[in-house]
């Protein structure tokens, strides 16, 4: 069974830091591409930013793109979001995801398996 685990959020001002990381048991990383998605209260989710199986290709949504950056350890199967200059519109549940393919449009219907998400809260 696959079970999918997101860590690292929590309450930063901003201007501040954060880094997620989202790891997998059940599955390789390295067989999927990932991506991680976020999710404010009223709002829809919103594709973040993915991550090719290999590590090579990666998108970047405009909200965040020079802010924030994805990363692959293959061999730890671990997923990384370091979040730099946080505002507080980036105030949302996080969201890890595995599945097949990752383009501009960080599509969320390519994902099949998801975390339960860790909440990030940027303070003005």
């Amino acid at each position: 069974q696959v079970q999918v685990v997101e860590s690292g959020g929590g309450l930063v001002q901003a201007g501040g830091s954060l880094r997620l990381s989202c790891t997998a048991s059940g599955l390789t990383f390295e067989n999927y591409a990932m991506g991680w998605f976020r999710q404010a209260p009223g709002k829809e989710r919103e594709g973040v930013s993915c991550i090719s199986w290999n590590g090579i290709t990666t998108y970047y949504s405009d909200s965040v793109k020079g802010r924030f950056t994805i990363s692959l350890d293959n061999a730890k199967n671990t997923l990384y979001l370091q979040m730099n200059s946080l505002k507080p519109e980036d105030t949302a549940m996080y969201y890890c995801a595995a599945g097949t393919g990752c383009n501009e449009y960080i599509a969320a219907h390519l994902y099949t398996y998801w975390g339960q998400g860790t909440q990030v809260t940027v303070s003005s």
